[in-house]
Order: C-alpha cells, then structure tokens, then sequence
C-alpha cells in the first residue's frame, strides 16, 4: 500500500478489535467532518470484505446504516465548523497544522463547488481530499443548509453503501481480490475518481460546444 503501515486498512481494523465497526465509524465521522485525511474509500471496501469474511460479526445492513449515518453527521459536522469558525481556521501556521489545514485545501475545493454546484457535494464524496474539505467550504460560503444536507446525504447513501457492498460481494467471491488486497484497495481509490473525471470530461464539452455557438457568424 501508498500508505504508512498505521493507515493500512487491515491494520486499523485488526487494531480496533471487537470494536472495529466503532473505530471505523469514527474514521468516516472524522474524515467527512473533522478534516482528518484518512482512507475512507479503501477502509469502507476493507470492512466489506471483512463482513462477508465473519472477521466482522455484524450483520451488513447493521453496518452500511453506521457507516452512512456516520458519513452525513461528519458532513453537517464540516459545514456546521465551516459556519461557525471561517477562514481563521487555514491561517497561515508553522508545523503539523500548518501542513493539515493549508488554504490551498480551502481554494481548490471553492473552485470545485463554484464549478460544479450543488452536485459538488455528490460527486465529491468520490474524491479524496476534495471529500475533506467540501462539507467545510459549503459552510464558510453560507449554503442553505436544507439544500447542503439534502446533498450529501444523496451522496452519503451512494457512497457508504456502495463501497462497502463492493467489498462485500467482491472481495469474497473473487479470488484475485482476496490475494491482492493491496492492489486492489489502490484501485478503489483511483476507480473513486470516475465520476469527477467524467464529468469533467462532460464540462469541457459543454464549454466547447458554447464558445463554438457564440462563434457562429449570424446569418
């Protein structure tokens, strides 16, 4: 894995114990709300998998309803931080807050929501690092937060659910998957910036199609 051992998935999961559900759950709350950067695609696959293994003894339908409810609360948590404390949070500062709460987080994110509207925070939970900051900058910019909360929940039923299913049904029924893990979570995390990459794609084509209609000479 591109990660450091203690952010391995298998690792944080072995970690937590019996608690592993809990402790995972909480590494959603953090990333969707607390700006942790941590390993969330990769991590819900693992727990997926690990369900389907009996490692984790919860039903599924128990753990995709934490996981997501965890997800949307992390995200009304960022916007409701993002409301309250602003820009001073990414003042520039020296060492590991420095490092963590850098204003060019903040910048690219406003970008991807001033590009992409309120379907920014669907298509953002598929991003790393955007999926840190978003919840955030909807907050520092006033959103509504009926239309915000409507969003990411949207996106938070997509995204949970659908990673952990992933690795659910995949990562038992595929023997290439079990017997490579590492690559594999590796690719959940490239196969996550689909639909940001799409629609991009989708963006530049409108845009190209606009100018060529504005260039158009008048008959």
């Amino acid at each position: 894995m591109l990660l450091p051992s203690w952010l391995d998935p298998e690792n944080l999961i072995h970690w937590f114990g019996p608690y592993a559900l809990w402790g995972v759950a909480f590494i959603i709350f953090a990333e969707c709300g607390l700006f942790a950067i941590l390993p969330g695609d990769s991590l819900l696959f693992t727990v997926g998998m690990f369900v389907g293994a009996g490692v984790m003894h919860q039903p599924l339908w128990f753990v995709i309803v934490v996981l997501t409810v965890c997800a949307v609360l992390g995200n009304a948590c960022g916007y409701l931080i993002g409301y309250l404390v602003g820009p001073a949070l990414f003042k520039p500062r020296k060492g590991l807050m420095g490092k963590l709460f850098q204003q060019k987080h903040v910048d690219r994110t406003h970008t991807f929501m001033e590009r992409y509207g309120s379907r920014a925070l669907i298509l953002a939970r598929f991003v790393p690092i955007i999926r840190t900051f978003v919840t955030f900058v909807a907050g520092v910019s006033r959103m509504s937060f009926r239309k915000f909360i409507v969003y990411t929940a949207i996106g938070g039923v997509i995204w949970a659910p659908g990673v952990t299913l992933l690795g659910y049904f995949l990562g038992n029924n595929v023997p290439f998957v079990r017997q490579h893990i590492d690559l594999v979570l590796v690719l959940v995390v490239f196969v996550s910036l689909i639909p940001m990459g799409l629609e991009f794609v989708h963006a530049r084509r409108r845009l190209k199609s606009a100018r060529t209609s504005t260039e158009e000479p008048v008959a």
